[in-house]
């Protein structure tokens, strides 16, 4: 598991992005059949985005970014933390371990979400067949007007790092879901609730 702290609430107009160490570095890399490929294109630019295969290294979950930050507020507040995450133009990046892509929607879908008046929102699973874009080793510097669209926010640090499976995520959907209705709630504003019949998930 990493152990790098999850800062839920950043400063505004500061840069949340992590670095990644040379152990995470290499098992992004093993995601790759050319991992010494990966490996030798980083060294020549620490600062680029690469697209990896998702489904043997790792499964990835994307969520929007509110309702990503809640489920990770949960994973690290009252659950057993995360593995890496990454943001995305709008969405988190969930590092998950690998078939989870393919058991999380049916686990969500056996969720009573509407019986319960919560909903669930748009969820990306990427899995066997799929990639998605990793962010850089290294986030630019400090004198970047603004973040990159894609960077770390729980960096890779190990060769091996813990993942959450299936079980874990559905625990932390369930929970952001119920407190986006407690917040909602509080506000005064109107709760969504899920039409019968609309899809849970998009596939990746």
């Amino acid at each position: 598991m990493s152990t790098r702290p999850y800062d839920p609430h950043p400063a505004p107009h500061t840069h949340t992005a992590a670095c990644v160490t040379p152990a995470g570095a290499d098992w992004l890399a093993s995601a790759s059949r050319f991992p010494r490929s990966v490996q030798a294109l980083w060294s020549d630019n620490p600062t680029a985005c690469l697209v990896l295969p998702c489904g043997s290294a790792f499964d990835v979950i994307s969520a929007p970014t509110l309702f990503g930050r809640r489920m990770l507020d949960r994973l690290w507040s009252a659950g057993p933390g995360s593995g890496p995450v990454a943001a995305q133009r709008g969405r988190l990046l969930v590092f998950a371990a690998p078939g989870t892509a393919q058991r999380l929607p049916a686990l969500l879908g056996w969720e009573e979400w509407a019986g319960r008046g919560e909903a669930l929102p748009p969820l990306l699973c990427h899995g066997v067949g799929d990639a998605v874009t990793v962010p850089a080793l290294c986030p630019p510097g400090e004198s970047e007007p603004a973040p990159p669209p894609t960077r770390w926010l729980v960096a890779p640090e190990a060769r091996h790092p813990w993942l959450p499976g299936p079980d874990v995520l559905l625990w932390a959907c369930v929970r952001a879901s119920r407190t986006g209705r407690a917040d909602s709630a509080q506000n005064g504003a109107p709760v969504p609730v899920r039409a019968p019949g609309l899809p849970l998930l998009t596939p990746g």
